[in-house]
């Protein structure tokens, strides 16, 4: 696998095939701007993590770069050894640094490096980028008002045909957030003269390491403020940019960091779920996207960990926010992966907000790491929206926009502040329901940090496991009816493209995002169910065991009943357990079965506080299981996704190129990124 610029690819351009759903009268396939997630050939570039133990020649070297007192420099000894062209890269975390080649394939250098004894593990340095927001159709059509009809709907409580709204105006009673509760934005930097931004944003910092990527004319610096990530002809013509897409810049930290903390109530512009919490901005992307690297160096900066060529951040969050990623599975094997470091995060108390991606298909990375709290997104009517990621590692949903309508103004997207500029900043703006209307996961996941910041404000003592199942048991459960004629419901991902649908707790999580009801549990205190004991996979004939056992009661009650339910696929698999016993037994109803089954405990405390978890499983035979469940794997060839992740073929790709290339130059210098 050699690893290139992994940058913005043709469903960028707008060349995503869509055709309205039957009964719709929106297309909910996205025309977005994105990036692929695979690797394209090129230059090596890799992730390595040192032992700090070894008696070698590198041990005092690694030992003091992990004390942080100076960089790691191990590429000449590397060489040495192995006889590889290796180049020194950033020190990300403690023993662990980016090691480049400009002529060793990512092959090599993981089979050379993987065997060294003092190296721990290797992995591919990969890119990721911004989340894309789907382009409507209805860009092109010219409205003279630009107003939403329903304007901050999500912000609202649930009414009428409007059932996904989060009502935060309900959580607003108990708290507006807390100025001691800091969320970072990981993204492209913030516009800090927005007036909806001014006086909320903390000192952040600039991890972009690459010249021609940051677009700011330099590296690494304390300035995060957002340049802009135009792509030009020109930048397209040069190697560096040669599989990217020219487009305008997107503004999209700006607008993510909005949704999150924008000014409210102060008589002008957007309101915010978070109100009075602060911002950190904390710059990774750049031109195309970003890097591992940079995103994972930003994650422990923001936390308040050390790394190597930045200050200590003296304002360390409770929140992180990470509207990116690209499609492939979550890497798991160092410290330096997203799995370790978030882990590590969430072990300080740390909640990490990822959303889930734009391509219809399996979760994108790193939303699909352990410990990281995936958002997929909902339509107004709570259908999944067209473009939404789903699956099992998805942990709730919340509002993502959509249009309704293919003409007039969009009803039904997200506010968000932005910028005029169309490369670099000119005026801060607003988008609307006509020209930059702002859709996507991008924002879903903001809505979810902007309530994690709301639920801190009201209870600081939270850790990041009870924020995570406090967030997951308040949700309300998805709609069955109300969304587009003729929709189905969500099935297990795979490499079929699902639009619109019902969602299912094993598609979409636990269920739609409760912002009152999530702040009033995190100050007042109520049960938490916690589902362990069994994995997710139940082969034909067998049974398991569910542990119920890890649920707790509320500040000074105790825990009184335990219920036990099959919501999705009771005839599929039947349950077992003692009288309001704190385990069951999972079992096939006949040695054929197969499918997926839901499994639901709710438990109640003697002072009438309850809460519940789900759990999803897979049943069949040991190669049906092998089938039936998702898997996403990075890939060796370049994977061009739509709207945040998530490959699609070139091939069918380029029969629309014709046919859609003037659509989307009406659509270009419209489109806005999430």
């Amino acid at each position: 696998m050699n690893l290139h610029r992994l940058c913005l690819a043709l469903g960028a351009a707008g060349l995503l095939l869509a055709s309205p759903l039957a009964g719709s009268a929106e297309r909910s396939r996205d025309f977005s701007r994105s990036g692929p997630s695979g690797l394209t050939t090129g230059p090596g570039r890799v992730i390595v993590t040192y032992r700090q133990t070894m008696a070698s020649a590198m041990s005092a070297r690694i030992q003091s770069a992990s004390q942080g007192s100076s960089p790691l420099r191990e590429a000449q000894t590397l060489n040495q050894r192995h006889g590889l062209d290796l180049r020194d890269g950033r020190t990300i975390a403690p023993g662990t640094q980016v090691l480049t080649s400009a002529t060793l394939s990512n092959e090599r250098l993981l089979k050379t490096l993987a065997a060294d004894p003092d190296v721990v593990s290797v992995t591919i340095d990969q890119w990721r980028h911004p989340h894309a927001a789907p382009n409507d159709p209805l860009y092109a059509n010219g409205q003279a008002a630009t107003t939403p009809t329903a304007g901050q709907w999500y912000l609202r409580a649930p009414s009428g045909t409007v059932v996904s709204s989060i009502n935060a105006e309900g959580a607003w009673n108990t708290t507006t957030g807390s100025s001691g509760i800091v969320v970072a934005v990981l993204d492209t930097g913030v516009r800090p003269e927005h007036p909806d931004l001014m006086g909320k944003l903390l000192p952040g910092f600039d991890f972009v390491h690459t010249i021609d990527t940051a677009n700011d004319g330099d590296v690494a610096d304390g300035d995060a403020s957002d340049p802009g990530d135009w792509v030009s002809v020109t930048d397209k013509n040069s190697s560096a940019f040669s599989t990217c897409t020219v487009t305008n810049s997107s503004w999209h930290g700006t607008q993510t960091a909005a949704v999150i903390g924008a000014a409210t109530n102060n008589g002008s512009g957007m309101a915010s779920v978070g109100r009075n919490v602060r911002l950190l901005p904390v710059r990774v992307l750049g031109k195309c996207g970003g890097y591992d690297s940079d995103i994972i160096a930003g994650m422990r900066w923001a936390a308040g960990l050390a790394v190597t060529g930045a200050p200590t951040n003296p304002t360390p969050a409770r929140v992180l926010n990470l509207s990116l990623g690209s499609s492939g599975s979550c890497e798991t094997g160092t410290s330096s992966s997203y799995t370790s470091t978030i882990a590590t995060l969430n072990g300080m108390g740390v909640v990490v907000v990822a959303s889930a991606g734009n391509d219809d298909l399996a979760v994108n990375a790193p939303g699909n790491c352990p410990g990281a709290i995936a958002v997929a997104g909902l339509r107004h009517a709570g259908s999944k929206s067209g473009f939404s990621s789903l699956g099992t590692a998805v942990a709730l949903a919340a509002p993502a926009g959509n249009c309704v309508t293919e003409t007039g103004i969009c009803q039904y997207p997200i506010i968000t502040a932005t910028n005029t500029g169309t490369t670099t900043p000119v005026s801060s703006s607003y988008s609307s329901g006509l020209g930059d209307v702002s859709l996507g996961t991008s924002f879903s996941a903001p809505m979810v940090a902007g309530t994690a910041a709301l639920m801190l404000s009201a209870n600081p003592s939270l850790t990041a496991a009870e924020v995570r199942s406090l967030l997951t048991s308040t949700t309300r459960a998805f709609p069955t009816t109300g969304g587009s004629t003729g929709i189905a419901t969500c099935t297990t991902p795979g490499t079929t493209k699902q639009e619109e649908c019902y969602c299912t707790t094993s598609t979409c999580g636990a269920g739609m995002l409760d912002t009152q009801a999530a702040v009033q549990a995190a100050a007042t205190g109520r049960a938490v169910a916690h589902l362990g004991g069994a994995g997710s996979l139940v082969t034909t004939g067998n049974s398991v065991t569910i542990d119920g056992s890890g649920s707790t009661a509320a500040s000074g009650a105790s825990l009184t009943t335990y219920l036990w339910e099959l919501i999705d696929g009771s005839s599929l698999a039947t349950i077992t357990s003692a009288n309001n016993a704190s385990s069951v037994t999972l079992s096939t109803a006949s040695p054929t079965t197969s499918g997926m089954v839901t499994v639901r405990l709710t438990v109640t405390d003697n002072l009438g506080n309850t809460g519940f978890a789900t759990q999803a499983f897979t049943l069949g035979t040991a190669t049906s299981i092998v089938t039936a469940v998702p898997t996403s794997t990075a890939t060796t060839t370049p994977s061009n996704s739509g709207g945040g992740g998530g490959a699609f073929d070139l091939s069918w790709a380029a029969l629309g190129l014709l046919s859609l290339m003037a659509a989307w130059r009406r659509r270009q210098a419209r489109s806005a990124r999430a």
